[in-house]
């Protein structure tokens, strides 16, 4: 699976090491009992297929109540898309298309 699996305690330190790297991140919000999570995980697996130097954080809201409360998440799946530490290019509840956010993506590099 292309997912970074991320915990309150390594979360900046991962986050920055991404950034570092000169990559794109991606935080995925979700639940392993969430059937829109499930299907948002098939959507950022084609984005990272798709794209080059993308890092895809998998949050666990049940376990990461200091993330959900950092990030304002109120409802998975939630997905937060950063082009470095900076700049924020998304915040969506819900389901999105891999094609819609290869196209932002794209479309700020």
């Amino acid at each position: 699976m292309p997912f970074i699996e991320i915990d309150e305690e390594d979360f900046d330190t991962i986050v920055e090491r991404e950034f570092a790297k000169g990559h794109t991140v991606i935080l995925k919000f979700g639940s392993t009992f969430c059937d829109a999570c499930q299907l948002m995980e098939f959507e950022l697996e084609e984005v990272h297929d798709r794209l080059t130097k993308i890092s895809i954080l998998d949050i666990d809201s049940g376990v990461c109540g200091s993330l959900v409360h950092r990030f304002d998440v109120e409802q998975v799946p939630t997905t937060v898309v950063f082009k470095d530490a900076q700049t924020q290019l998304l915040y969506k509840n819900g389901i999105m298309l891999a094609d819609d956010i290869v196209e932002l993506i794209l479309r700020e590099r």
